[in-house]
């Protein structure tokens, strides 16, 4: 194994084969096609290929699911074709080590994703992906980059297959204490595709064929070196939903500014930046909406509303700035709104993505929440009080807009198809 692990390309030490893509013939054009989506139990890195996907539906393309059903009927149209791709003893096995993950910090915590969720979740996956190739029969496999098992199956079959890259962190250089662990990352991923009967070794996070990214150069930085076969669509919102929100609560504040905060969960992290934030702003001109369970900020002060759900997209219309801890889906729905942000980060993956926010000027990053409550405050009063982090925001979103999101993604993988 150690031998023939090196055979597993660096992302960014050849780039890959940027004339793998496959271009349709004029034969091809204006053909119905069937694209399979095959994402892991994680509702972050499904949430951006649903807008892709329903796009390529409103164009009249077949549209088929492989992975929890659980998660995926929320997120999906009533009558979508999901295919079950676990067990339930597997799917017990990998929540166990989703919520460790979850919890952990440090340079450990890719390694443990890899070794604990993503190989397993690939074998786990593999019966119900082959299943679903065989039932559905896609002319193209979408698959998000922690589900191996989706490429390991579209190459033993022939068929072209796609990245979906939910998050930004996996395009960047790793950072000098993560260097062990991406060497360990490819490792694992060489050893999956020997175990399934391929040596011919890619890194199957990233498709020679297409990588959908949902950023653009504004946040990630210089995107030059990276082949053609990488798209950069910006992120693919989902339409606007009403939803149930008590919007004159909004009008009741005499035009302070108001502050989505999105603590990412309601895990020990989630709640101490929820209390932090309640507290912060308590201390401020502005008022917040914490998107939290009751029990997280069970006595919130004046000017502070605290509400498990919220119509995301329809609310960030009417805010004037985003606290979260660098989840990219958050980030990007955030910047696409021109909004700046406040950054807690609390993983290794959360900390790229703040690091790219900061360095693209559109907020500010509060390391692991130092400080509490007064250095949130200290850092919402800049990006709401400064003209430079609104301006830079601004430019993200143009960029976004630009990029074309969910169309251009939609584009890219008909041309595939």
């Amino acid at each position: 194994m150690s031998a023939r692990r090196v055979r597993v390309p660096s992302l960014f030490g050849d780039g890959g084969d940027p004339g793998a893509q496959r271009r349709p013939g004029p034969e091809e054009a204006g053909q119905r096609r069937r694209f399979l989506f095959a994402v892991p139990p994680l509702a972050g890195h499904a949430a951006p290929t649903v807008g892709v996907a329903s796009e390529l539906v409103r164009r009249g393309h077949k549209v088929a699911w492989a992975g929890r059903r659980a998660l995926l009927e929320p997120l999906l149209r009533r009558g979508s074709q999901i295919f079950q791709a676990e067990d339930e003893a597997s799917a017990a096995r990998l929540d166990r080590a989703r919520d460790e993950w979850l919890g952990m910090r440090g340079p450990d915590g890719p390694r443990f994703l890899w070794e604990e969720f993503a190989i397993p979740l690939g074998h786990a996956m593999m019966p119900g992906l082959e299943a679903a190739i065989k039932r559905f029969r896609p002319d193209v496999v979408v698959s998000d980059q922690l589900v191996v098992a989706a490429p390991v199956a579209a190459r033993l079959r022939g068929l072209p297959w796609a990245t979906s890259a939910t998050t930004s962190a996996g395009l960047v250089r790793p950072e000098r204490d993560l260097v062990r662990a991406e060497e360990r990352v490819r490792e694992l991923i060489g050893g999956f595709q020997l175990a399934h009967g391929i040596e011919d070794l890619i890194d199957l996070r990233f498709s020679d064929h297409l990588v959908l990214a949902f950023t653009t150069g504004a946040l990630i930085g210089d995107t030059a070196f990276f082949p053609d076969h990488f798209a950069f669509a910006g992120p693919a919102l989902r339409r606007p939903s009403a939803g149930d929100f008590p919007w004159r609560w909004l009008d009741e504040g005499n035009g302070r500014p108001v502050v989505l905060v999105s603590p990412g969960g309601d895990g020990p992290e989630g709640v101490r930046l929820a209390r932090d934030a309640a507290e912060a702003v308590a201390g401020m001109d502005a008022r917040a909406v914490i998107v939290a369970p009751p029990e997280a900020v069970p006595d919130p002060p004046p000017g502070v509303l605290v509400r498990e759900r919220v119509p995301r997209l329809t609310l960030l219309k009417r805010m004037a700035a985003v606290v979260c801890q660098g989840g990219h889906n958050t980030v990007c729905e955030a910047l696409a709104n021109g909004l700046p942000l406040v950054v807690v980060p609390v993983r290794a993956d959360q900390e790229v993505v703040a690091r790219q926010v900061a360095g693209a000027g559109a907020g500010i990053t509060v390391p692991g929440g130092r400080d509490g409550a007064a250095g949130l405050r200290s850092a919402l009063a800049a990006v709401l009080d400064g003209d430079a982090p609104r301006e830079a925001a601004a430019r993200v979103a143009a960029s976004f807009a630009a990029a074309g999101g969910a169309v251009h993604a939609a584009d890219r993988l008909e041309k595939l198809a």
